[in-house]
């Protein structure tokens, strides 16, 4: 199977995977969960889209939430991409170790940065809302240079 160019980032669903999420995922080939899942039938429902790698946030217990990993690597077209629900949690240094994307969720606030040659991309929060931050997910395309990020509001 070919190296993924088009991938869709989601996080903090505690539970709750919109029909505007599923739409706006449609045509990845890749979906990346930066935790808070709630629940074990979102990653079903993502996998009928796409493959999901997913990685476990603090929300996430239970037997099916134990089989989550902390962390994940995924590649893009060449690119490392590293996945941790909190970046407060992160015990690595991501440029040096050759990762060129690090994917992360837990503050449900959508965001894009590039530290040390590594772009940071948080796509905010898929689920309920909080406060009265924007409901969002975001879309990468690594066939574009530079990488296009898109962030979609629900």
């Amino acid at each position: 199977m070919p190296a993924p160019s088009r991938i869709g980032l989601i996080s903090d669903t505690h539970g709750l995977l919109r029909p505007e999420a599923l739409r706006e995922l449609a045509g990845v080939e890749l979906i990346v969960h930066a935790g808070d899942v709630g629940k074990p039938e979102i990653l079903m429902e993502l996998g009928r889209i796409a493959p999901v790698v997913a990685v476990r946030g603090n929300i996430d217990t239970g037997d099916w939430a134990s089989r989550l990993p902390l962390t994940a690597v995924v590649e893009a077209q060449g690119a490392r991409i590293y996945v941790i629900h909190d970046v407060h949690d992160l015990e690595i240094d991501a440029a040096a170790a050759g990762f060129a994307m690090l994917v992360s969720g837990h503050s449900h606030k959508a965001s894009r940065e590039e530290r040390s040659g590594v772009l940071y991309v948080n796509p905010g929060s898929a689920g309920p809302r909080r406060f009265r931050l924007p409901i969002t997910l975001a879309r990468v395309d690594f066939g574009m240079a530079p990488w296009e990020v898109e962030f979609v509001e629900l």
